[in-house]
């Protein structure tokens, strides 16, 4: 008996650092700044992606966010995993144009997208991204989630966090204070000020609410996987407690008849 709980034991260690371990991918290094704490649907080894949210996220990064920040590693055909049907999206695609070529006269030209195209950036190379912002350059937001630590809180802070500056404090033009930003100045003017998006769907159209919408669309887009991911590594946790107690089981099968030979 004492075998048998060790065994369970140790399953339901290896079992629960599995799940922790599915649950938090790695993050780069970072900080700075107060971070806000928010609940998501897609906390946890259970997380999930509110399908309403991610659209709502993804009108609000196209009428606000892509003017100067593009998604360069999202196809539009991903869009399926947002609840859009296979005429939406084309119908989505449709609205960019996509650089393409050559053709027969060897000149490249354009032409409008298709599902199977990567979502064009707002800017042709990074030497226009700074000169249409002053010298700043927008990073592209595909991966801004896995890229700071508590990544979708540490977004959700960045965008809700914008406020007067102390009086002591002196803002440079072209600079904006940020309580979330390490060292409180950012080139990025304040993008959400609520009521100004009216929602295809309906919704909340407050900063925080918009700001949590398209946080979890930016989440999605960091790791569209993540569901699948998810619903794997349960999956195959639980087959492996299984196989705890079966292979003791057997163990003690297999072992039976030599334990009563000897006695």
């Amino acid at each position: 008996m004492r075998k048998l709980m060790r065994v369970v034991s140790v399953a339901t260690g290896i079992v629960a650092a599995a799940v922790v371990s599915i649950s938090a991918p790695a993050m780069a290094a970072g900080g700075g700044g107060e971070i806000k704490q928010h609940e998501w649907t897609f906390d946890g080894p259970f997380g999930h992606f509110d399908k309403a949210s991610l659209q709502r996220g993804f009108q609000v990064y196209r009428e606000v966010c892509s003017s100067c920040h593009g998604i360069e590693f999202i196809s539009f055909r991903n869009f399926a995993d947002l609840g859009y049907s296979e005429a939406e999206i084309k119908a989505i695609a449709a609205e960019y144009e996509v650089t393409d070529g050559p053709n027969d006269e060897g000149e490249m030209f354009q032409r409008a997208a298709i599902p199977a195209d990567r979502v064009p950036g707002p800017f042709p190379n990074e030497n226009a991204a700074r000169a249409a912002n002053g010298g700043a350059y927008p990073v592209d937001l595909s991966l801004i989630v896995k890229a700071r630590p508590d990544g979708a809180n540490y977004v959700y802070s960045l965008l809700t966090s914008y406020a007067e500056a102390p009086s002591h404090m002196n803002v440079p033009d072209g600079m904006y204070y940020n309580k979330a930003y390490s060292g409180n100045l950012i080139a990025m003017p304040q993008p959400l000020y609520g009521d100004d998006i009216t929602l295809a769907n309906g919704g909340d159209t407050s900063p925080e609410a918009l700001a949590a919408d398209v946080v979890s669309f930016l989440a999605w887009a960091s790791e569209p996987e993540m569901e699948t991911r998810k619903r794997t590594g349960i999956a195959v946790m639980l087959f492996l407690f299984v196989m705890c107690f079966v292979s003791y089981g057997s163990m003690r099968y297999i072992w039976a008849d030599v334990k009563k030979s000897k006695a």
